[in-house]
């Protein structure tokens, strides 16, 4: 009885583990609770952390430095005589201490997501001299390695040049490895990849940061070409507010070679992502796909509209579209081959053709439950196919508009009047993104739903930013609406101008 309750407590537990706090909570209510907790806490330490991305560098939320601090003592416990031993050879004493309490857990054995941003993080934080964080590298590494733990998910930094594959261990700890993240350089970044091929067999989601800059990719097409069950591919480039987008690489057989390496994994690949312009007709063979997204951070050339094959293709599984940066006829071409599958569409794109985009969502799209649309001001001339819009898509739940151009006074009013008298009574979650919007326009909009759910919204607008002023009297507009039943919950806040920077 009591393995029972420990498997069923398990079970709850998983349904918490991005609950960190109800985690927590649990360690403290017996030994049982707590030595089933503990394995989920510490499979992937670094989720309970706020993170920077270690490929662009761009804030998502800052860590703690003290947090990195007590990570590096945990494992430094963990650390063998030898180890040790090795380090104080190296003048490394200040980290040592001959007697020292031995954690409850071995904690390692527990470890399953392997970030090496993270742990090159948590050695900065020991603020130990540069010329020996090599030395505290390599036994935290031969730590990992030595332990029973099998990662399930590998994380390599930009700018990362230790042959992992080369560890004592490494077979055996990448052996059932399902995920992986890359970050590319323009360095010789390819030997670890070709090392990785060599051990991993069973990745099924594989995600590569800053492909743009790859000079060689014969690493990354071989690991790919190994793999027995590939699922989920990413392949992007740098985010669009990125100094380094100049130094992008354009050699299309880059490219190229990448796409006809996904060929062996057509069965089996239902999520992709691509950074750049298809140069092959790799879309007309994914047939499972199940959720595609293409972006591109430069401006496109003409061979978009050099893609007729597109007319021809089929995707019957497709559910979920994301473009960025992709021409409107593009999109909208992809949306008409979908034949009603869609569920998902996210168009971020400052485009003067919307449309032939509300047209295409209009006429095949009747299960779509979640939309997300950048709009131009030119939109405005387009009210009765925004209104069909609406009307087609009687299943939509979830509505995202973002005013791509911040300089244009973007005419709200219109629009949110055609949200009150239109939406399908299944639509009562907004979010709105925009340079500006006018208090009067949002207050017409609550004074417009009557008789409806009451709504769940989000306003991202620069002149709600401050404290006071503007941002004070719709939080007021706001409460005011909530006692009439008209809102639900509502969050402000100014993030829009970011928000288009790292798309």
């Amino acid at each position: 009885m009591s393995k029972l309750n420990k498997d069923v407590l398990f079970l709850i537990f998983e349904e918490l583990k991005f609950d960190k706090k109800s985690l927590y909570s649990c360690l403290y209510v017996n030994r049982t609770w707590c030595e089933t907790v503990v394995p989920i806490l510490w499979r992937n330490p670094g989720q309970y952390l706020t993170t920077i991305n270690s490929c662009t560098s761009v804030p998502i939320l800052w860590k703690i430095p003290s947090q990195y601090l007590i990570l590096f003592n945990v494992i430094f416990l963990h650390l063998s005589k030898e180890s040790k031993d090795i380090l104080k050879k190296q003048e490394i004493n200040n980290l040592i201490t001959e007697i020292y309490q031995r954690p409850l857990f071995n904690y390692i054995n527990f470890w399953k997501y392997l970030d090496l941003f993270l742990i090159e993080n948590i050695i900065s934080s020991s603020k130990i001299e540069e010329s020996k964080k090599f030395d505290i590298r390599d036994e935290i590494l031969k730590l990992f390695f030595s332990s029973n733990v099998k990662f399930i998910h590998l994380s390599i930094p930009q700018d990362y040049d230790f042959q992992l594959h080369h560890i004592p261990g490494a077979e055996r700890c990448f052996s059932e490895l399902e995920s992986l993240s890359f970050c590319c350089d323009f360095g010789n970044c390819q030997n670890i990849l070709n090392g990785l091929a060599r051990i991993c067999k069973s990745i099924r989601k594989f995600r590569v940061d800053n492909v743009h800059f790859c000079t060689n990719n014969s690493g990354i097409n071989k690991l790919i070409e190994v793999q027995k069950k590939l699922n989920n591919v990413s392949f992007i480039g740098p985010y669009k507010g990125s100094r380094a987008i100049i130094n992008i690489i354009e050699d299309e057989s880059i490219y190229k070679s990448l796409e006809e390496s996904l060929i062996k994994h057509v069965d089996t690949i239902q999520y992709l992502r691509m950074d750049w312009i298809p140069i092959t007709k790799i879309l007309s063979y994914l047939v499972n796909l199940f959720r595609l997204e293409i972006s591109t951070c430069l401006p496109y050339p003409t061979n978009w509209n050099e893609l007729d094959y597109l007319k021809d293709l089929s995707l019957p599984n497709l559910k979920i579209l994301i473009t960025r940066q992709v021409p409107i006829k593009i999109t909208a071409n992809l949306i008409e081959i979908t034949k009603g599958q869609l569920t998902e569409i996210s168009v971020l794109y400052n485009d003067a053709d919307s449309k032939n985009l509300f047209k295409a969502i209009c006429q095949n799209c009747s299960n779509l439950k979640y939309l997300n649309l950048s709009l131009s001001n030119n939109t405005n001339l387009l009210t009765s196919e925004f209104e069909n819009l609406l009307i087609s898509c009687q299943l939509l739940n979830k509505l995202i508009i973002d005013v791509v151009d911040f300089d244009i006074m973007f005419n709200w009013d219109k629009l949110l009047l055609i949200l009150a008298k239109s939406s399908p009574t299944s639509l009562f979650t907004f979010e709105f993104h925009s340079g500006r919007i006018n208090l009067e326009d949002i207050k017409l909009f609550f004074d417009n739903w009557i008789n409806r759910n009451p709504m769940l919204l989000e306003i991202d607008s620069d002149n709600y930013c401050n404290e006071f002023g503007e941002k004070k009297q719709l939080e007021d507009l706001i409460e005011k609406y909530k006692v009439k039943g008209i809102i639900k919950k509502c969050s402000v806040y100014s993030n829009t101008r970011s928000r288009w920077l790292f798309l």
